[in-house]
């Protein structure tokens, strides 16, 4: 996952020591990264931060510091952030609508848990509140499969989706059984053991078109394990097929957005970049090729090569344009 950016982290930080002051026993810290939402990395690389701030003369003694035990921390000197953060007039209206919205998903399972937490937080906002009451919340089809979806997971039972394949342009039809759902760079994942691949696969939300709770039992087999999505969601099997690439200085950022196995630079084109990625699709690098509008060659394999030779001069076709080599 990546890391999040600036704002986002530093009201992270300053929720984090009231949070962890109110569990006088401390808390795992894989709990406390599923509170915030972020990756267990993430958490432990804002708590180092946390080590290092304090009060002003910025000496040991002034610096927060907490006591790890095992896989738990706690606060033993907190440095004087004890008070949580007070909500701004806009954060509250935000928080209100946000959990109205969560009242209106059908299958929630903490209903009643919501529900308390608007009344205090409507309570608290006061004339802020007043806003939100002529609100109308309407869920998105997302929401409603990440509902579908959560139920799917509390109860253990398998799923029925029709999933749109981006890469193919494809709509599919397929049963999975569902092991954990994701939150990466703002979207939700459905980690689920497909039958129809009869391997592991995420499944983007916003690109699920339906979903339905089967009455089968979900039953991942033995050899369905979860991924490790810290260095982010796509990450590519070694021994799939290498692409090579010459990337223009325009197109370099191909480098930085898709996992890469080799980096080198090129003269030709001046000042591009030779990379190469791994993917079973080609018709995903095909696309790819496509999209960076002449600023990328490819130097293998010679079949994805020959295919976007075959696109291009059936582009130029269309408008009556002659190829130029």
């Amino acid at each position: 996952m990546s890391v999040t950016g600036t704002t986002d982290r530093m009201t992270r930080l300053l929720a984090l020591i009231p949070y962890l002051t109110a569990r006088e026993d401390g808390v795992a810290v894989a709990e406390a990264a599923r509170d915030f939402g972020v990756p267990e990395r993430q958490l432990r690389s804002d708590l180092e931060l946390l080590w290092m701030c304090g009060l002003p003369g910025y000496g040991p003694g002034d610096l927060i510091d907490l006591s790890f035990e095992g896989d738990r921390v706690r606060v033993t000197f907190p440095a004087g952030m004890v008070r949580p953060l007070r909500l701004s007039t806009d954060e509250a209206v935000a928080l209100l609508v946000a959990l109205k919205t969560l009242l209106e998903l059908p299958g929630l399972a903490e209903r009643d848990a919501v529900g308390r937490a608007l009344a205090k937080v409507s309570a608290v906002a006061g004339h802020a509140a007043d806003r939100v009451t002529p609100v109308a919340v309407s869920v998105d089809a997302r929401e409603e499969a990440l509902a579908v979806v959560r139920d799917g997971l509390e109860r253990k039972r398998a799923l029925h989706l029709h999933y749109y394949v981006p890469t193919r342009d494809e709509r599919t039809e397929r049963t999975v059984d569902p092991m954990r759902l994701l939150l990466v760079d703002g979207k939700w994942y459905l980690e689920a053991w497909c039958r129809r691949a009869e391997g592991v696969r995420l499944f983007r939300l916003d690109r699920v078109d339906d979903v339905v709770v089967l009455d089968e039992r979900a039953a991942p087999p033995p050899q369905a394990h979860e991924r490790d999505v810290d260095n982010g969601v796509y990450q590519p099997d070694p021994e799939s097929p290498a692409v090579r690439l010459r990337l223009s200085r325009s197109a370099r950022w191909v480098a930085d957005y898709y996992p890469v196995d080799t980096v080198e630079p090129v003269d030709d084109p001046p000042g591009g970049l030779a990379v190469t990625v791994r993917t079973q699709d080609l018709a995903w690098a095909r696309r790819l090729v496509a999209s960076l509008g002449g600023e990328a060659q490819v130097d293998e394999p010679a079949e994805l090569a020959a295919q976007v030779v075959a696109d291009a001069r059936a582009a130029l076709a269309r408008y009556g344009a002659a190829p130029t080599g």
